[in-house]
């Protein structure tokens, strides 16, 4: 089975979110993307303390589309150093799993 992963990715708002993840199931690189419509982040940029109210893609995929999946984030990504992070997924309903696999390429 292939390796499953999940992928979160931070972005400034809702609309940018929801257009992120249409680009990622239209392109079958996700088979599932969740959106968690306000976080608040906060973090360290340029030298300097920040915050921001963002929206959290949660993404279902594969290990072997990550680069695809980073290459296309970026390309429609406001944000100059984008939050893009990869968990493996270690374990879960194989039948979930299996979906993932079978949805994405």
């Amino acid at each position: 089975m292939a390796e499953a992963i999940v992928v979160l990715i931070t972005t400034a708002g809702a609309e940018e979110a929801q257009r992120i993840a249409d680009g990622l199931l239209e392109e079958r690189k996700a088979a599932c993307v969740s959106i968690v419509p306000k976080v608040s982040s906060r973090f360290r940029w340029q030298g300097k303390l920040e915050k921001a109210e963002e929206s959290l893609l949660i993404v279902k995929s594969q290990a072997k589309l990550l680069s695809q999946i980073v290459e296309l984030v970026k390309k429609h990504h406001r944000y100059e150093v984008p939050e893009i992070i990869a968990l493996s997924i270690t374990g879960g309903n194989p039948d979930y799993l299996e979906w993932i696999a079978k949805e994405t390429k």
